[in-house]
């Protein structure tokens, strides 16, 4: 039986054979009908995933500058369009050109193949986000914190303690070494000084002043750029740092006197009073390492300071994008205006080789999430142990910074620090030309092939040497008593927000003591 089955299975009949010829040719003519259709949409997926690549991609969308000092009323929006892109390109190229023919300067975007472009204003930005489950007050829009801020709104401490909840988020992956170098791109963005033309759109409600000369791209203020991932509808806001000719680790482009003003008043024990040679920022000096704290914090909540101008610049983005994630990045002083910004509205940061800004978060009265580490925020700080300014150790009558006018006194940073040790690994010395941004991105943040690792910071404390008073009264022009009882400075009110006017010392005694007030 077994034989006989074997033989039927080796002849097989002609109409079996006549079956499987039929089925065959049915299944030649389904392939070549369907195959076709699906080569023609693969044939397109390159192009759709390109498309799909640039909607996961952040750009420049527009750029805000405010005005400081004489002009802190002033506010403007300059639209990030084609035709801009296409001039701003032109100018940028003829710039650089200009700086590598007389200054030697290399185009910083043309140093690594990754990252060359001829224009940084047309440029997509890949970042990766990650979840995180931050501490964040439950109410967050500007009006309330503002008045949070500035004592309006009095809250006992269980109040204030059930203000708070953990809220999941998506900030940036600070673990991956393409996002971080792309923050620092964008920090680096900040400082270029391209825009010479197109549309600038006052902000400022009711706009009734005359834009006056001085109030320009160069003029006292800071810039910040905006970048939007319409797919993930998130948002970056990059702000610009300092610039300021003989600082060699600032930004290389204009001179802004505003930029040291705020410097110094951020970043020193007392209005930058190192010694009575010194002209000071603001007049809180008391006597020898005594500061006036009432007066600090006054001074630093001023409508024409820094931090005002930069919340000013946030209540504008969050009206352009009300239902979007926002994150913040900026390098040295933009850095730490960023920390102040996200620490006061509850946003994750990314700031590159900023001065210590813990300092001036306790000063402006920003919300600490209760019982909670500082290293668990969503407040990353990027940088490296060449640079003195990160470090804080550009400080005494030695130091660059002091040589140059700059008190930068502070070191402690809130959040999480991830340090390269440059010193160890590429054998750096400490050198205030390591903080310029192009230099941290080139040779530090390219030159590793991974992200520094973000720890809590060591124990630090700033100003130890120095003895805050609450307040302080004056008994005459020459000599000065401190007191319990608080000096009412002026106040004019301006929509909701008060704002404190304190006078400025114009002229000092040989001790040091103020005998002529600016009021």
């Amino acid at each position: 039986m077994l034989h006989k089955r074997s033989s039927s299975k080796k002849h097989a009949s002609p109409l079996h054979l006549g079956y499987m010829l039929v089925f065959f040719l049915l299944c030649v003519v389904a392939y070549y009908s369907v195959v076709p259709g699906r080569l023609q949409v693969d044939k397109k997926s390159p192009r759709e995933a390109l498309d799909q690549k640039l909607q996961k991609t952040f750009r420049l969308k527009s750029i805000y500058r405010h005005g400081v000092g004489a002009n802190h009323r002033l506010h403007q929006k300059l639209d990030v369009t084609p035709e801009l892109i296409h001039q701003a390109g032109i100018l940028y190229q003829e710039s650089a050109a200009q700086k590598q023919d007389s200054e030697g300067q290399e185009n910083p975007w043309s140093n690594n193949s990754e990252y060359t472009t001829t224009n940084p204003f047309d440029f997509d930005f890949e970042l990766q986000g990650m979840p995180l489950t931050m501490k964040r007050m439950k109410q967050r829009d500007p009006d309330f914190m503002e008045s949070y801020i500035y004592g309006e709104t009095y809250m006992t401490e269980d109040e204030e303690y059930a203000m708070w909840m953990d809220d999941n988020i998506v900030a940036p992956n600070v673990t991956d070494r393409d996002t971080v170098v792309s923050l620092a791109l964008m920090s680096s963005n900040a400082y270029v000084r391209i825009p010479q033309t197109g549309d600038w759109r006052n902000v400022t409600e009711p706009w009734n002043e005359t834009e006056p000369e001085d109030f320009g791209w160069d003029g006292d203020g800071i810039r910040g750029h905006v970048f939007y991932n319409e797919l993930e509808n998130i948002v970056v806001l990059s702000v610009k740092g300092t610039s300021a000719q003989g600082l060699p680790g600032s930004g290389e482009d204009e001179t802004t006197g505003n930029d040291k003003i705020n410097d110094n008043l951020l970043f020193s024990c007392c209005c930058a009073r190192v010694s009575y040679l010194w002209t000071t920022v603001c007049d809180c000096y008391v006597k020898s390492y005594t500061c006036d704290e009432s007066c600090l914090e006054k001074e630093l909540r001023r409508k024409d300071r820094f931090y005002s101008a930069i919340i000013d610049i946030y209540k504008a983005v969050l009206k352009e994008y009300p239902d979007s994630a926002i994150w913040v990045t900026g390098h040295s002083l933009g850095g730490a205006l960023a920390s102040l910004l996200g620490r006061t509205f509850g946003l994750p940061v990314v700031a590159f080789e900023s001065p210590g800004e813990l300092l001036a978060s306790r000063r402006l009265h920003l919300p600490f999430p209760p019982g909670l580490p500082s290293y668990l925020e969503g407040i990353w700080h990027f940088g490296h142990n060449a640079d003195p300014i990160f470090m804080g150790t550009c400080n005494g009558a030695s130091s660059s910074c002091s040589l140059v006018g700059y008190a930068m006194e502070t070191a402690c940073h809130t959040g999480r620090v991830c340090v390269y040790d440059v010193v160890n690994d590429k054998g750096w010395s400490v050198n205030m030309f390591n903080h310029r941004i192009h230099k941290v991105i080139d040779e530090v943040l390219l030159g590793y092939d991974h992200a520094a690792k973000c720890v809590e910071p060591e124990p630090c404390v700033d100003c130890y040497n120095w003895n805050f008073v609450p307040s302080r009264s004056w008994e005459s022009s020459s000599r000065l008593i401190t007191s319990t009882k608080s000096q009412v400075a002026p106040t004019r009110t301006t929509g909701t927000t008060a704002t404190t006017s304190s006078s400025t010392c114009i002229g000092r005694n040989w001790l040091g003591f103020c005998t002529k007030y600016d009021l």
